[in-house]
């Protein structure tokens, strides 16, 4: 991976590079932005660059014995952690078990989504995290000698999925690294993370790609399509695995649409009997599908509510989305809109806690028939 690979976010790649050519860089840096930014990308890259031996002032050479293995990802002294999950087989997992898993998902689409992993792994009722075995293994790796770079470079990814024991763990070799080795943190929800690990990296906020940088890299992937690229870089909010998404037409995207559309006229109309038939099918699509129907249902209630006040330089919605919000966005209000946030966010709380998904479900399809008339 090198930089010219990514898609815009120059400012961060000038400032990546900046570090290495003054020899200012730190043994821990934590990039956080929203997903589909190409975070974890820019941190391939820079590993890259730093252990490259022919590098230039804007890029690795991509030619070296080090940059080739990094492009395949089996460099010995890139070490990634993951979130994973625990199965029969695999009782104490680290992300040793899953690499030959992960290494074609990643190369495949180096703009990787957390739910999109699951789906690799596991089965959606299963939800993926950072172990303690996990961090025995890092401290055990990282205070091995390097086989033949000049850095090690660990790469958490999704360093919030880590569980307590974990974390707590890896803080004293986080705060002092052995010599000559780097940790990038990459975050999505670094408010998630303890304060302890937060204060030990440097922080770096890598924002949303910019429409005009999507836009330019998704016209090859729309050329042979009636798709403008320009209303899916808009439609995706700077997220290239979204804009991936939409320009498959992808059925997920469909399925949260009808199941939200279903969810809101249930509840305007009161059908106590459908509104538990739809929280009973929906306590069987699975976690990871549940927790995606929910975020989206929160995104699209702030979008009704945007339309609803007239803002649509501010909507972003499909055609099938703007179609329904035509008669749907006027009960979507300042009366309700917070209240119904509410409710869609203890939902997706309460399912990545375990909880009884059919009465999570039938709770909030009750709630919303209450808050829908207000």
């Amino acid at each position: 991976m090198q930089f010219r690979d990514i898609i815009g976010q120059e400012s961060t790649r000038i400032r990546l590079i900046q570090s290495v050519e003054e020899d200012r860089i730190p043994h821990a840096q934590l990039l956080v932005g929203p997903p589909g930014n190409g975070k974890l990308a820019l941190a391939v890259a820079f590993a890259q660059y730093i252990n490259c031996t022919q590098k230039t002032s804007t890029d690795s050479c991509g030619t070296c014995s080090s940059c080739r293995k990094y492009e395949r990802l089996i460099h010995p002294d890139l070490h990634f952690t993951i979130p994973v999950i625990k199965t029969t087989a695999i009782d104490k997992p680290t992300s040793s078990d899953y690499i030959a898993k992960w290494r074609p998902y990643f190369l495949e689409n180096p703009y990787p989504q957390y739910q999109k992993w699951m789906q690799i792994i596991a089965d959606e009722n299963k939800q993926g995290a950072i172990y303690v075995d996990e961090a025995r293994d890092l401290i055990r790796k990282l205070n091995q000698k390097s086989y033949e770079a000049e850095y090690k470079v660990s790469i958490i990814w999704l360093p919030e999925t880590m569980n307590a024991t974990c974390a707590n763990k890896i803080l004293k070799i986080l705060e002092e690294p052995p010599e000559k080795t780097i940790f990038i943190l990459i975050s999505e929800a670094e408010e998630k993370l303890l304060g302890t690990i937060r204060s030990r990296c440097q922080f770096i906020r890598v924002p949303k790609i910019a429409d005009s940088d999507l836009r330019v890299a998704l016209a090859p992937l729309t050329a042979a399509t009636n798709i403008n690229p320009a209303v899916i870089a808009r439609l995706s909010r700077g997220n290239y695995f979204l804009a991936l998404e939409l320009i498959q037409n992808d059925e997920v995207r469909k399925f949260n649409f009808l199941q939200f559309t279903l969810i809101m006229r249930n509840g305007y109309g009161r059908k106590l009997q459908e509104i538990l038939n739809w929280s009973e099918e929906m306590a069987g699509i699975g976690r990871v599908r549940q927790m995606s129907l929910l975020k989206y249902c929160s995104e699209l209630l702030r979008e009704n509510f945007l339309h609803n006040l007239k803002e649509p330089d501010l909507v972003y919605m499909d055609e099938q989305e703007l179609e329904f919000s035509k008669k749907f966005a006027p009960f979507i209000n300042e009366k309700n809109v917070i209240l119904l946030f509410r409710e869609f966010e203890k939902a997706y709380s309460d399912v990545s806690m375990n909880g009884n998904a059919k009465l999570i479900f039938t709770d909030l399809g009750l709630k919303v028939s209450k808050l829908i008339r207000l």
